[in-house]
């Protein structure tokens, strides 16, 4: 009998069970390589589908066939617990008679971190013990009775891999466990368990859609990685020599000899020679306007291909920095099908409740919403462009999309650009993916801020090197691109939306270009309509998240023109503005924030120095609603007492309110003001998240209150709660929806696009279109998405999996329109 796991679509092909075990096993293989665990991840790939193997799911696949348009019930059929249950069987009970404890320990260990990725591959890792004392994982490889079980694993020792065979692959991945636990002698085995169960899942979720997707698209799965290795390395060796192509040429011009630009080469230079130490946590604290983007590249480019890194990925605040980041690298390496700008998921997930229980949509027949989930970008690039919520989305977040990327994090070169907007919620977790990262993945982190965040002075430290820093007197390096006189006028007087306006065209009459930040969109929007009404003699725009990439790009660009020009401009933004975005005003206003935000707003006055120094004046806006941004509000206070002090005592802080010392008493006072949310507090559990991950058995309350309630210890080794985390786990407090709006009127616009949708893709066009996108989607909340519901605006595609504004729901001046009633060309969808 031929026992099925696909069929493709096209031509109704089988891929046998043997065949697909197999292949996601070499598969899952060579992503275990990167950190030295290819039988752990290859254990878990050979037996992720051993249920397919019973004929009560082959009576099943067969029945989906034969009636297409009446198919049985998605997820009836559990094909995905055998496996751990085969493995808790073997390796998990104790055998009769004498044993090698330390053996038995080891492989039951294993049993449960492999186990826990087969049992979940069409959910989310499960919990080992949840809030309701109660473990998911026993409950499926204990507990749950699997008819045809036996059958199953005859048959997978029959068709895929001997008995004595199998036993001698689980003692070598035995041994890469023991080995993966000494690499860091930290008692904390639970949070090394943690990660390395997520890595584990990760390969089998890449290893399993990628060939399911390779079966679909009738390609070869083989393993060639080595090739591809080599051949990145010959890539960053072509992109470098291009970036230095360009440098040289910087550094060659009528300026190069100014002070400036000279200590800029010095910088570059530097971040050159440090590219040749070996892998571990840095930071480049380039102050803004030193050519950071370039230089953090040429490190990049240097210690990729000098130590064999397979991915250079830039992790960025605000999804306004990849659009400009991302084309600057892009003109530098001449090469667009290489570089990946990930701007946010504009697919929604697709899991659906069966029997209490969650599953991805079965992929037994590739179709429309299978074409989806396999479409959906693993980061496998050699350059990736994404932002800090992904990053972490990856490591934390619910769900296959996101975690199925984490593997190709490792063995690559991460700049963690504007680093200080980590959110602070994040700040433990941050910290302790990044030191995976570091210890276990074989990767290179580099911290790039102008404004370094004191990561190692929390409970949870960052472990940076002791020799971190790539910049020489870093001191004087701050000292000498000071181009902004920083003017209080916060801490005497409130400013309204009047009297700003008022400000603003006073200003107007001595500099020509102002640029306006303030805290909220609300204000943002009411200075913009203001200023407007005034039909002041100076071009007015307004910049906010509520629009798209695309049109925050357009926008940046027709500022610059009129910079360019010398032309008169004012802009009023939210602190998007501040991230990244090489831009300089004479004159900037920023209201009272956080230093480092007051900081990088600096960053945009006088950027280069063309002009002798220029005022930032720093002002409290009356009306700014703060009442829901904690950090803000926390950050605007404690930089309101360092004004006082520096306007009581003016040689307090080294005589400048903006330098590395004023920063790390800014953070660490703000860290202390918010260090019980540092490690992400959960309120409905009352418990903080890294204790749901990685707590260790004495400090984990679910599992003292299991012996309490049942008197009797969990027979596990592990006790983490994976997916009660990942269930409360977002990185921006409301939880959010993908949009596509219909921006702009050309081949490759928003409105392109989303008809494109309506078309019938196959899986490699819909992965271009879906990346087309990016730059053309929002994120909306789940009230904005409500109100849009409520007045028509949105439109939905591929079975309701993405959605898309009408055209009237999206404003050529404030982006998204709640009401729907933005006049437009007539576009119609």
């Amino acid at each position: 009998m031929q026992y099925i796991a696909h069929i493709r679509e096209s031509d109704q092909e089988i891929q046998t069970v043997a065949d697909h075990l197999l292949e996601t096993q070499q598969l899952a293989e060579s992503y275990g390589d990167k950190i030295g665990i290819r039988h752990i991840t290859g254990l878990a790939g050979m037996l992720h589908d051993l249920g397919k193997y019973t004929e009560k799911f082959q009576d099943y696949i067969r029945l989906a066939v034969q009636n297409p348009d009446n198919p049985p019930k998605r997820g009836s059929v559990d094909h995905s617990t055998a496996g751990g249950k085969l493995l808790y069987n073997l390796f998990h009970i104790p055998p009769q008679g004498t044993f090698d404890q330390q053996d038995f320990m080891n492989k039951a260990l294993l049993s449960e971190v492999v186990g826990n990725a087969i049992i979940s591959h069409h959910a989310y890792l499960q919990d080992f013990l949840d809030p309701d004392l109660e473990s998911k994982f026993l409950d499926r490889v204990r507990d749950r009775e699997l008819e045809g079980f036996d059958h199953a694993v005859s048959l997978f020792y029959e068709q895929v891999m001997k008995k004595s065979e199998f036993y001698h692959y689980v003692n070598q991945a035995g041994a890469e466990l023991a080995e993966y636990m000494q690499r860091d002698h930290s008692p904390d085995v639970e949070l090394q368990m943690m990660f390395l169960s997520k890595f584990v899942f990760s390969a089998l979720i890449d290893a399993d859609r990628t060939n399911t997707r390779c079966f679909e698209e009738n390609k070869s799965t083989d393993d060639k990685s080595t090739d591809e290795s080599m051949n990145r390395q010959q890539l960053f060796q072509t992109y470098y020599n291009r970036l230095m192509e360009r440098i040289n040429a910087l550094q060659s011009g009528e300026d190069a000899d100014t002070p400036i630009n000279l200590l800029r080469k010095q910088m570059s230079e530097q971040c050159e020679q440090f590219a040749d130490k070996p892998s571990g946590i840095h930071t480049l604290s380039i102050p803004t306007g030193g050519g950071k983007t370039l230089a953090s590249l040429r490190y990049a480019l240097k210690h990729a291909f000098t130590f064999e890194k397979k991915h250079i990925i830039y992790v960025v605040p605000f999804t306004t920095i990849i659009e400009q980041n991302a084309r600057e690298v892009r003109e530098i390496i001449q090469d667009d099908g290489n570089l990946l700008e990930h701007h946010s998921n504009v697919v929604m997930n697709e899991i659906e409740d069966i029997d209490g229980e969650r599953h991805e949509l079965e992929d037994v027949v590739v179709n429309t919403q299978q074409k989806l989930k396999l479409a959906k970008d693993h980061w496998d690039s050699p350059l990736i462009f994404t932002t800090m919520v992904q990053f972490l989305n990856v490591f934390y977040a619910d769900g296959s999309r996101n975690i199925r990327r984490l593997h190709n994090l490792s063995e690559s070169v991460i700049i963690f650009d504007e680093v200080q907007k980590v959110p602070t919620h994040c700040i433990s977790l941050f910290n302790q993916a990044l030191n995976f990262l570091k210890t276990y993945a074989s990767s290179s982190i580099v911290l790039c801020t102008a404004t370094q965040p004191e990561l190692d002075f929390v409970h949870n430290k960052l472990d940076i090197e002791p020799d971190a820093e790539m910049v020489h007197e870093l001191d004087h390096v701050i000292e000498s691109f000071q181009r902004v006189e920083i003017v209080d006028k916060a801490t005497d007087v409130n400013m309204n939306t009047e009297k700003l306006a008022d400000f603003v065209e006073q200003r107007l009459a001595d500099e020509s270009s102002i640029l306006v930040i303030l805290n909220t969109k609300a204000v943002v929007k009411n200075l913009y309509r203001r200023l407007k009404e005034d039909n002041s003699t100076a071009p007015i725009y307004h910049l906010s998240t509520s629009m798209c990439p695309a049109h925050r790009n357009d926008i940046l660009e027709q500022v610059k023109k009129h910079l360019k020009h010398k032309e008169p401009v004012v802009c009023i933004s939210t602190q998007l503005i501040e991230a990244g975005v090489d831009i300089s005003f004479k004159c900037v206003i920023r209201s009272l924030a956080g230093l480092d935000s007051i900081a990088q707003a600096a960053g945009r006055c006088n950027r280069h120095g063309e002009d002798n120094k220029k005022q930032v004046y720093v002002i409290d806006h009356e009306e700014e609603n703060l009442k829901s941004l904690k950090e803000i509000k926390i950050g605007k206070e404690i930089s309101r007492k360092m004004f006082i002090d520096f306007k009581r005592d003016e040689t307090c802080f080294g005589g400048n309110v903006l330098s590395a010392q004023a920063m790390e008493v800014y953070f660490q006072k703000y860290y202390t003001e918010l260090a019980i949310d540092l490690n992400y507090f959960v309120p409905k559990l009352r418990k903080n998240m890294t204790e749901l991950l990685s707590a260790d058995r004495s400090e984990n309350t679910y599992y003292r209150s299991y012996y309490d309630e049942k008197g009797r210890v969990l027979p596990l080794f592990l006790a983490n709660s994976y997916k009660t985390a990942a269930n409360h786990f977002q990185v921006i407090e409301d939880h959010t929806t993908a949009v596509i709006v219909p921006y702009g009127d050309g081949e490759k616009e928003g409105r392109e696009i989303i008809a494109d949708l309506n078309g019938q893709q196959s899986i490699d066009d819909l992965t271009r279109l879906l990346r087309r996108a990016q730059p053309f989607t929002i994120n909306i909340s789940h009230f904005e998405k409500e109100q849009l519901d409520r007045n028509k605006a949105l439109v939905s595609f591929l079975d309701g999996k993405i959605l898309a504004l009408t055209d009237g729901a999206y404003h050529d001046c404030y982006g998204i329109n709640l009401e729907n009633d933005s006049p437009h060309s007539g576009f119609v969808l």
